[in-house]
């Protein structure tokens, strides 16, 4: 299973990476939306965890991006804010798996990704 992590934050993503790499998980990390764009291009992926709020770029142009080139992907969407508190992410973009925040405990994370990770293989 090949993990997509969209984060601007090297240090979050890092954290993030450790803890799914130990689930014997290929991730691949971008820190902007032509990064992603990117490896959506060129790896498949099963599972996306992005950041809402990507600075300089659009996240919800990304997981568009993801439903066109790999509808199976699966996005989990972290957040540090309250925008789309309300659930109507899953109504504007068709493969949300899910909506946390980013203080989420990374294994918590894991456990998420592992769990759409299978559904989407």
């Amino acid at each position: 299973m090949n993990v997509l992590i969209v984060e601007p934050d090297a240090a979050l993503s890092d954290v993030w990476k450790r803890h799914l790499s130990r689930s014997a998980t290929a991730v691949i990390v971008a820190s902007t939306q032509n990064e992603a764009v990117a490896a959506l291009q060129e790896q498949d992926i099963s599972v996306i965890i992005l950041d809402l709020m990507l600075p300089g770029g659009s996240a919800l142009a990304v997981a568009d991006f993801a439903s066109y080139r790999q509808p199976e992907a699966r996005v989990v969407f972290v957040t540090r804010n309250r925008f789309f508190s309300d659930g109507s992410i899953f109504n504007l973009i068709p493969n949300t798996a899910a909506f946390v925040p980013a203080e989420t405990a990374p294994s918590d994370l894991a456990a998420i990704v592992e769990h759409h990770g299978q559904r989407a293989a």
